[in-house]
Formats: structure tokens, sequence, C-alpha cells
């Protein structure tokens, strides 16, 4: 999971937050121990302007705070860990937790922080963290249970049957994966869906997803 997650900041086009409240395009070198940041001239970098940002420990280099962003397309793998379902025609609202998978699409912004602090001895500690948001659309297979409630009392057994699901999420990015809120719609796949009560029904969810892209 640890490999999976690539919204950590990498080599590419950024926009540098300014202490006036502006923002430059820049373009940024990261390796393992330093970023360095270029402007642009024509849209390319100007290694004529290059900032090295230590990030290893350093003597005598005041402290400070580089604020980046970046906008980009984010495709996810998502699995819905539960599903609220309302309350229909008097029966209870339901709370489940069947398998569910999706693909995810949506639109990302991140924002990346480099901060550097002294230590009593006078050295400087730079530490790089990001957060993310992102909002987008889904799709994928899941499972629900088809039984006398699901069906008021029109089957007398219980299976599991598939649904495809589709929706709408919006998700927080938190170190190794991202977490947010789905409200979707569940299309079942089986000939039980004209008696099934939560059929053309929303439903909303909590729901997890690791990138792809």
């Amino acid at each position: 999971l640890e490999k999976t997650s690539i919204h950590g900041i990498h080599s590419g086009y950024y926009k540098e937050s300014l202490p006036d409240n502006k923002a430059q395009r820049v373009y940024l070198d990261v390796a393992e121990n330093q970023i360095d940041l270029y402007s642009l001239k024509n849209e390319a970098p100007d290694t004529n302007t290059q900032v090295i940002i230590p990030l290893g420990p350093i003597d005598g280099s005041p402290a400070q705070t580089r604020m980046f962003s970046k906008n980009s397309l984010d495709i996810d793998l998502t699995s819905v860990i539960f599903k609220y379902r309302p309350a229909v025609n008097g029966l209870p609202p339901q709370l489940t937790t069947d398998f569910n998978v999706a693909v995810y699409a949506g639109w990302r912004r991140d924002i990346y922080l480099v901060t550097s602090k002294t230590d009593p001895l006078g050295r400087q500690h730079t530490t790089t963290s990001n957060c993310g948001y992102d909002a987008g659309f889904f799709v994928g297979p899941g499972t629900t249970l088809i039984s006398p409630f699901t069906t008021r009392n029109q089957r007398a057994d219980e299976y599991n049957a598939m649904v495809i699901q589709t929706g709408v999420a919006a998700f927080i990015e938190s170190g190794i994966a991202s977490f947010g809120l789905a409200l979707g719609y569940d299309h079942l796949t089986t000939a039980d869906r004209r008696s099934w009560i939560y059929r053309d029904r929303p439903w909303i969810g909590f729901v997890v997803g690791v990138a792809l892209n």
C-alpha cells in the first residue's frame, strides 16, 4: 500500500505560493537529500534560477516554509466500507458491509508543505508533508443480500446477488490511502430487482481508495 500511494512530492511542475498571495509556476527536481527549484522561462525550467532546498540537517540556514500545489487527474481503486440505506416504506434503515469494488476517476488538488525548523544546536531539519482532496465518479461490481426483508416477503429464501454500483464521491488524502464519502445507486442484476425495496434508491457510504495512476 505504501508503494501504491504516489501522491507525495515528486519531480514535476507545481505552483508555488508567494508571500504576496500570488503564485508562480515552478519546476521541482526532487532528490533524496534536496529539492532543486527552477523558475520557468518559455514553459521550461530556467537553470539560471536554481534554488536549492536541503532536506537533510544543515547548519546556519534560516527556518522557512514553502507551499506548492498541483492539480491532476486521479484514478483510484475504491471500496465502500459500509453503506447506509434510508428507511423504505416503513421498514427500518440498514447499514450494510457487503463486498464491493469500483474504479474511481476525479479531479484532484494536492498541497505540499516543505517546512524547515532549527533545533537547539542550530541545525536545520526539513520535512515535507502533503494533503489532497478530490471529487469524481465511480462504477464497479458488488454484492447485496436478497431476502424476505429486502423483497417485501416476495422471496422466501436468501442469497447474495450481484449489483453494479455507480455514484459520486469526494476524498481526502491521508498518507497511504484516500478516505471519503460517497453517494450512489445499486443496480441489481437478477430478476428480483423488480421487487427489491432499494431499487432506484440512493445510499450514503464511507469509501476508501488506493491510487492507480
